[in-house]
């Protein structure tokens, strides 16, 4: 199953489902992170007295941990939490996403747009579409890269879906991004074509957002759809 930004928990949600211990667990972890953002360094970059360069603040401890004590469905969820609630800088969320399991880059992924981080993190998604793994590739399509992915890259993401067969719903502000991207349509029209002649089915996600690529019109609505290339007729000889 793949995670999006919005089916993630919000905390009234997970107290609601969460039993006694982890819902304790949960609180505490949360006023970590919460401690750990008030002791953050000033926008000098000034390091906090106490700090060691080689320490992981006790938060990103139990970002690891979320499964074990929240259960894996809510894990998603209660990370996300903790990154928002830490105001999470570019360095932990990096060292999270390099050394934590597919589960917790995931999470990383997910919450990427909800912190002040610009196009700093632009490196994790370009990473995570370049896997194999289906959730990642999911989860790097989401709000952060719509609002950071140049046209270029953007691109490359949205083949990457149809590649892998990972949904276009999943990819944040489609139909946005999509409308009038002229070279989009022509990468999807390549890529129907080879598909074609492969003798290979043309997925319907690519049709759709073929259709999406077509300009609006002077009322602001997409024109008609771009056809996909059709099967080739069948010969004497086939």
């Amino acid at each position: 199953m793949l995670t999006s930004p919005d089916s993630l928990k919000s905390r009234k949600e997970l107290d609601a489902e969460l039993g006694g211990a982890a819902r304790a667990w949960l609180d505490e972890a949360l006023a970590e992170a919460a401690h750990d953002a008030a002791r953050a360094p000033a926008a000098s970059g000034t390091p906090h007295p106490e700090a060691s360069p080689y320490a992981s603040p006790s938060w990103e401890l139990r970002f690891a941990a979320a499964g074990r004590h929240c259960g894996q469905e809510n894990a998603d969820s209660v990370r996300s939490l903790l990154l928002v609630e830490a105001h999470a800088p570019l360095s932990s969320v990096t060292r999270l996403y390099e050394q934590g399991t597919a589960a917790e880059r995931r999470a990383v992924l997910l919450t990427l747009h909800l912190l002040d981080l610009g196009d700093t993190a632009l490196p994790l998604i370009e990473d995570a579409l370049r896997a194999n793994d289906t959730r990642l590739v999911a989860a790097a399509v989401g709000p952060y890269a719509a609002d950071h992915l140049d046209p270029h890259a953007w691109r490359h993401a949205v083949l990457k879906c149809l590649f892998t067969e990972v949904p276009v719903a999943a990819v944040a502000r489609l139909a946005d991004r999509a409308r009038g991207d002229a070279e989009l349509a022509r990468m999807l029209s390549d890529f129907a074509a080879e598909r074609t002649a492969a003798g290979r089915p043309v997925p319907e996600d690519l049709r759709t957002v073929l259709a999406l690529t077509a300009p609006a019109d002077e009322g602001g609505h997409p024109a008609g759809p771009t056809a996909a290339p059709a099967a080739p007729a069948p010969t004497e000889e086939s």
